[in-house]
């Protein structure tokens, strides 16, 4: 049916695009997706133009007699792919450029987001990038702004602003149970460049070597090789890393330095058991070792309270890796390393890598002391939480003879699949469907499976997934399944 937004109040910015013909068509499709469609129709056909403002949403709802979270969720969706802008005051406007996006290849179709992302994203590893906190942030950031002293505004310290050091030192002390002082703790571009500076002062002490978690996020493993270490694989079963093969492969190699990921493993999404725990700390203790913690999105935990940091068990023998990455957005390039006093000071010049802009630590202080970090971890606790029970009910009903892995917290599980199914065919059938998803194997360090580890298994993500496409993702993907003979 065709709609147009009328309304007793005329606007008189010729940009507003607020009587513009929405056609929502009558197809099956969700609401969502027809409501999408029609919007990215209008402005490919010319009739939006560029700048062009958006109706707000509780009016458009009403309009077209939809509920207000549909219009929500489709201003989020598009402001997320790039194809529209919000600014606070301004409302939601089209992007410049927004005509030149992919147009929809059939009709249940939407185009693509940044940098090729499938338009039914199932991959690991993004947050919900329709719900970054833009008006806390910028808020923060014109208030540091504002307030910043003259001396502020000089060369940064390459140890990172102690208003930035101290904010982070006392959140992680409040919800990760850390224990360090601001001088423990560098802030970073992510944990990515804290990585890299500390693999550069081991490799510096006469580290040759670095255990690593056997699946494990390779990105990290990949900045230790660049700076000099060799990777040396350790095993992960049910229980976390299996310290007593850790112990054996540094008895074999010299390593004494671990990467570990003990609050939720990635990929296999398991925590490290307590017992473990206890004895990796024995083992950095007696080895005059480094662990070095991976917090990777510990602080999503849905069944219970997220598991205390293991710096905290021993501050002398573990470092902390953490950043706003999996949290809020990649693209803040914030994070921070917490290391022991003796390693911080063995850092030396490696900590006078380029730092983040002291305006973006200022406000990261703000972010973190006026309540707006954790604020939007709530909220996104509670979407993440719902959204996971969502995959989980589409994977049951359309799957049910697949096993799900993965504690209750973060933003993925692990699909197992049946002998003789290869997940990398799986994931190339399903970009051909425009959905995408993970192939375990990625992770691996060794090339066949250490024992205990899976074989054949999908990593689904559901952190950038809209709550509308939860069930047509699951269906592309069962689909793709069935293509492969499931």
């Amino acid at each position: 049916m065709a709609l147009s937004q009328t309304n007793s109040v005329r606007p008189a910015d010729p940009r507003l695009a607020w009587d513009t013909v929405l056609d929502l068509g009558t197809d099956d499709a969700p609401l969502v997706a027809r409501l999408e469609r029609a919007v990215r129709d209008a402005v490919h056909a010319g009739r939006v133009p560029a700048g062009a403002a958006l109706p707000p949403s509780r009016a458009l709802a009403e309009t077209l007699g939809v509920s207000r979270w549909v219009v929500t969720e489709v201003y989020g969706q598009l402001v997320a792919e790039g194809f529209c802008e919000a600014r606070i005051g301004s409302g939601t406007r089209i992007a410049a450029g927004a005509a030149a996006h992919a147009a929809p290849k059939r009709a249940t179709s939407t185009s693509p987001g940044p940098a090729g992302r499938a338009r039914l994203d199932l991959a690991p590893g993004v947050p919900d990038l329709r719900h970054v906190p833009r008006a806390a942030w910028l808020r923060a950031l014109r208030d540091a702004l504002a307030d910043a002293p003259d001396a502020d505004l000089g060369a940064p310290d390459p140890a990172g602003h102690l208003a930035a050091r101290a904010a982070v030192v006392e959140y992680l002390a409040r919800a990760r149970s850390t224990c360090a002082s601001p001088d423990d703790l560098l802030v970073t571009h992510g944990a990515t460049d804290g990585m890299a500076r500390l693999s550069r002062a081991l490799r510096s002490a006469g580290h040759r070597a670095l255990l690593v978690e056997d699946p494990s996020w390779a990105r990290l493993r990949d900045v230790a090789r660049d700076a000099g270490l060799v990777p040396v694989p350790v095993p992960v079963d049910a229980r976390g890393v299996d310290v007593d093969a850790l112990v054996a492969a540094a008895a074999r190699t010299g390593a004494r330095a671990a990467l570990v990921a003990p609050a939720h493993q990635f990929p296999t999404g398991v925590a490290l058991a307590p017992e473990r725990r206890d004895a990796l700390v024995s083992w950095a203790r007696a080895s005059d070792g480094l662990v070095i913690e991976d917090d990777y999105d510990a602080e999503f935990r849905y069944d219970r309270r997220p598991v205390a940091a293991l710096q905290g068990h021993d501050p002398g023998r573990v470092a902390l890796l953490g950043s706003l990455s999996k949290t809020v957005s990649p693209a803040f390039g914030l994070g921070w390393l917490v290391l022991p006093p003796r390693w911080r000071e063995r850092l030396g010049p490696q900590a006078g890598g380029p730092a983040p802009s002291t305006l973006d630590q200022l406000a990261l202080a703000r972010f973190l002391t006026d309540g707006g970090y954790e604020r939007h971890l709530r909220a996104a606790r509670g979407r993440f939480r719902r959204r996971r029970a969502g995959l989980l009910d589409a994977l049951a009903a359309t799957l049910p003879g697949l096993p799900v892995t993965g504690l209750a917290a973060g933003l993925h599980v692990v699909l197992g699949l049946p002998d003789g199914v290869a997940a990398a065919a799986v994931v190339r059938a399903a970009a051909a469907r425009d959905v995408a998803v993970a192939d375990l194997r990625r992770y691996r360090v060794a090339a066949a499976p250490l024992p205990g580890t899976p074989d054949e298994a999908l990593v689904v993500g559901y952190g950038n997934l809209a709550d509308a496409r939860v069930g047509e993702a699951v269906a592309g993907l069962a689909a793709t399944l069935r293509s492969v003979g499931i």
